[in-house]
């Protein structure tokens, strides 16, 4: 039967089976080792420091930051107490849920794309091509180069009429879109912005975890048939799943917790379209002077990005074969 050969290397792979062995685990994977008590006494005591360095370091900006969300104060002025007022005025806003509906859009496309690109570079960069190495440092620019030199790059491509790819459309005869001025053409401007500066650390997690995948089981595939489709649905996307949910979750919060890239490429504009939840939290805060409600929506993205992490673990305990 197709694959059978490639699934049986796949398994050895993941037991740690050193391939052509005798079928007895080669070194056990999650082989837990057991430490005396007095190295158990010795490792929290060389952790003790660092833990109360953490803990004093964000516990007490996340309590003050809880005492203003229950406050109706300003930035100088703790003011009122008003308990979950705030929560439920923010929850009851239309600009909240129309920045929540972006923040969601903005965050798919970033993840997913972001993912679907830099997947796609390192299969490319695992095949025998020409200045390979050189090709890998120049994908690595978008990521590399600093925020602000990339925002200033794409307004100056596509900010005004007059810009380089505005004018090319002119030229061609199809007319002169305004990439940064249309609602929905700012939205999709800024989530290709955020896949075009995201694929390469994307691309890096996979091509780590590509790099420590078995040959030997695309040999076995190749030698039962198996075609591309099936040695990468069956094989490559199993092995590498581990990596993949971690890629997933520190892009989720780094989607959801820019503020750079969409404030630096259009403000949040035009008429909000492109504001996201950090950015409705910062104008509300900063430009109204409201803290506690920018606050309390800070602490419902904190929420919902725990939630949101806690079911992607969930997935890479999974992903591990015993």
């Amino acid at each position: 039967m197709a694959l059978t050969t490639a699934q049986t290397g796949l398994s050895r792979a993941r037991r740690g089976v050193a391939p052509g062995g005798s079928g007895k685990p080669a070194k056990p994977a999650n082989r837990k080792s057991k430490l005396s008590s007095q190295t158990r006494k010795t490792f929290f005591w060389l952790l003790l420091p660092s833990v109360v360095l953490l803990v004093l370091i964000h516990g007490y900006p996340l309590a003050y930051a809880g005492v203003q969300a229950t406050h109706n104060g300003s930035l100088i002025d703790t003011g009122e107490f008003v308990g979950l007022e705030n929560f439920a005025n923010v929850l009851a806003s239309d600009a909240f849920w129309k920045a929540a509906r972006f923040t969601l859009l903005f965050t798919i496309v970033g993840v997913f794309g972001s993912w679907l690109m830099g997947l796609g570079l390192a299969l490319l960069l695992r095949t025998k091509i020409p200045a390979g190495g050189v090709f890998k440092v120049l994908l690595l620019l978008p990521w590399v180069v600093p925020i602000v030199v990339s925002s200033t790059a794409w307004n100056w491509l596509l900010g005004t009429p007059d810009s380089l790819i505005p004018s090319m459309f002119r030229n061609l005869g199809l007319g002169t879109p305004l990439f940064l001025a249309d609602p929905t053409l700012a939205a999709i401007t800024v989530m290709v912005f955020k896949v075009w500066i995201s694929f390469p650390f994307m691309m890096m997690m996979t091509s780590a975890a590509l790099a420590s995948v078995d040959t030997t089981v695309y040999e076995a595939a190749s030698m039962d048939g198996a075609s591309r489709w099936q040695q990468f649905s069956q094989i490559t996307l199993p092995l590498i799943a581990r990596s993949t949910y971690i890629s997933w979750i520190l892009m989720t919060i780094f989607c959801v917790n820019d503020f750079p890239t969409i404030y630096l490429l259009t403000g949040g504009g035009p008429v909000d379209a492109t504001t996201s939840l950090v950015v409705l939290a910062y104008r509300t805060v900063f430009q109204d002077f409201q803290t506690g409600p920018g606050v309390a929506i800070a602490f419902l993205m904190t929420i919902t990005l725990v939630v949101v992490s806690v079911i992607l673990y969930r997935q890479i305990r999974k992903s591990s074969v015993e």
